[in-house]
């Protein structure tokens, strides 16, 4: 069982009737009133933790954790178009070392400033190093990008280049962190969340979701949650200039199945090809034609040959 089953066998109730969106998307929709100028909002929430020893290891710099700690939310909230607003931080820790909390209070916190996200409480206790932050955020009503309106005819687009974080963490989980270029341990330890880019997509893109598993497997829940199949061209998927020297086989897992990426995948009907490479060209971030919805069922990676290209695995299982 991995997680997303064990979520819909136990956890996955009937559609509750006092939210907009509830279990199976980047984040949670809440009605939320009016804002100032008098337009109807929702409010996005979602949690992600980080343990250690699971999802990082016990010597990596306080500093950046505390930016991955809150930007693996904020990337949820990107993936919605939302505009963070606010977070809770829950924290377990071994012991009570003042050094150490400075500086991930630091790294966090120099996130959060920068897109006007404030710590509303949360909780401390002792226990084995565990990082739980809920992230909140707003969108207009009516507008907030989720996992199942993709449609057969979108196009599929990615943002960034992918596979450089999965490579980072192999590499450092063999002894070898040493020899990482400085760019794939950025990729790795300090995520970028494309709250801009989401933004700017409320009104281009159709279907959304953050890259955490794997691009393979994330865009897996979007066919799951929007009924649909997709094709990928791999000759098109933006793969990362680190893997440039491995081979092909072992840049298909990364690039397709590794996780860590918290890049936005998106599918827009084509009329906005023009739209979406102009922002691209303007933006922060690349953005990337990769492929299309389909109808069916399943994601389907083809070489420049038509042919089939096989992926091992579908992206990262917590419970593998």
């Amino acid at each position: 069982m991995d997680e997303f089953e064990l979520i819909r066998r136990f956890f996955d109730r009937a559609p509750p009737s006092g939210l907009e969106l509830g279990i199976g998307d980047d984040a949670a929709l809440l009605r939320a009133g009016r804002n100032a100028a008098g337009e109807a909002e929702s409010l996005v929430v979602t949690t992600d933790m980080l343990i250690a020893g699971r999802h990082f290891v016990s010597a990596v710099e306080p500093e950046s954790l505390g930016h991955k700690a809150l930007a693996v939310n904020l990337s949820d909230l990107a993936a919605m178009g939302a505009r963070p607003e606010a977070f809770t931080l829950a924290l377990a820790l071994p012991e009570v070392n003042e050094d150490w909390l400075e500086v991930f209070a630091r790294g966090m916190f120099a996130l959060a400033d920068r897109h006007g996200c404030e710590l509303a409480g949360g909780d401390t206790t002792r226990g084995p190093l565990t990082i739980s932050i809920t992230a909140l955020g707003r969108v207009p009503s009516g507008s907030a990008l989720r996992r199942d309106h993709a449609e057969p005819g979108d196009d599929l687009w990615v943002s960034g280049a992918l596979g450089a974080a999965a490579w980072a963490t192999r590499e450092r989980l063999a002894g070898r962190d040493a020899t990482l270029s400085a760019a794939a341990r950025r990729r790795l330890d300090w995520p970028e969340p494309r709250i801009g880019l989401g933004l700017a997509l409320r009104h281009l893109a159709r279907a959304a979701i953050d890259l955490s598993d794997g691009l393979a497997g994330d865009l897996g829940h979007i066919c799951e949650r929007s009924r649909v199949g997709a094709q990928l061209n791999w000759a098109e998927i933006p793969v990362a200039g680190e893997l440039a020297a491995l081979p092909e086989s072992e840049r298909i897992e990364l690039a397709l199945a590794g996780g860590d990426d918290y890049e936005l995948l998106f599918s827009a009907v084509p009329e906005n090809r023009s739209a979406l490479t102009a922002l691209g060209t303007r933006g922060s971030v690349a953005l990337t034609r990769i492929g299309a919805i389909v109808p069916g069922t399943g994601v389907t990676v083809l070489d420049g040959r038509g042919r089939t290209v096989s992926v091992a695995r579908a992206g990262f299982n917590h419970f593998a």
